[in-house]
């Protein structure tokens, strides 16, 4: 007889003993800021659910809200919303085991007597595969650029579809000086990333970057991006909407040094090319 996986709510209680997101350290700077996190949200509602693999090893992880506390771009009010759904391993992929979490969102909506499901799904990294919710009987409602797409599945046939916030040009134009880094503890791993492109922002280009810190699920739904949670933008242009590591932050501020005909340097970089490429 197969054994299936067995799914286990995070809380305070165990969040030591559990790896956060594929993080196992408990050092981990991100991870000691998704505790804080994830204990003030546990106030509005979150649920975060680990998946243990038959041989009760952690495999897979889950994070959903009521959708008007999304971490996201989005309106989203009366449904449940699924920020992320992971397997940590390929080992652990194509067994139905991310079905297992999206039900058990499913579930817990039903229970909430909310309006259904909806999650933001995408071709690029850092978001689930679409194929995932389609099979579950998602339908997409919303797109938003450059490949973004918001899916719903719906428990009240009457309720109205979710949305992405949009105006997305205009929440960029806040950012038109210098370079921008925007991350949220709502996922751990952005810390790393975040501060690895500050420090070569700092020691390779001489531009001292400003962070804003996401600080309430307002403020993230008020972000410049669909996913919300972390982006770069440099003059007004928007490179890169999702986590990326130092080298992929190097090639791009090259690139964007090539457009002009020169060297990566500060005063090639706050020249106006940059602003012209918004």
């Amino acid at each position: 007889m197969t054994l299936a996986p067995q799914l286990i709510d995070v809380d305070p209680a165990n969040f030591d003993s559990l790896p956060c997101c594929g993080i196992k350290s408990p050092g981990h700077p991100g991870r000691r800021q998704k505790r804080c996190w994830l204990q003030a949200n546990f106030k509005l509602g979150l649920r975060a659910k680990i998946l243990l693999a038959p041989d009760g090893q952690p495999c897979g992880y889950i994070e959903y809200l009521p959708g008007e506390y999304a971490w996201r771009g989005v309106n989203a009010g009366g449904y449940m919303f699924i920020h992320c759904v992971w397997s940590h391993a390929k080992r652990h992929q194509h067994k139905g085991w991310g079905s297992v979490m999206v039900e058990a969102c499913l579930k817990d909506a039903r229970k909430a007597g909310m309006s259904g499901v909806a999650v933001i799904a995408r071709d690029g990294p850092w978001l689930a595969d679409r194929r995932l919710f389609l099979a579950n009987g998602f339908e997409p409602v919303d797109t938003a650029p450059p490949d973004y797409l918001l899916l719903v599945r719906k428990l009240d046939a009457r309720a109205a579809n979710p949305a992405f916030k949009g105006e997305w040009e205009q929440k960029l134009g806040r950012y038109s000086r210098g370079l921008t880094i925007i991350r949220s503890s709502q996922c751990p791993h952005v810390a790393k990333f975040a501060g690895e492109i500050a420090q070569a922002s700092e020691e390779e280009y001489g531009i001292k970057p400003r962070v804003v810190d996401l600080e309430s699920w307002r403020e993230a739904q008020d972000a410049p991006t669909p996913y919300a949670v972390f982006a770069v933008i440099y003059n007004g242009r928007l490179l890169a909407d999702h986590q990326i590591s130092r080298t992929r932050f190097r090639n791009i501020m090259n690139q964007c040094a090539a457009q002009a005909g020169r060297r990566a340097t500060p005063s090639v970089l706050t020249s106006p090319f940059s602003r012209a490429g918004r």
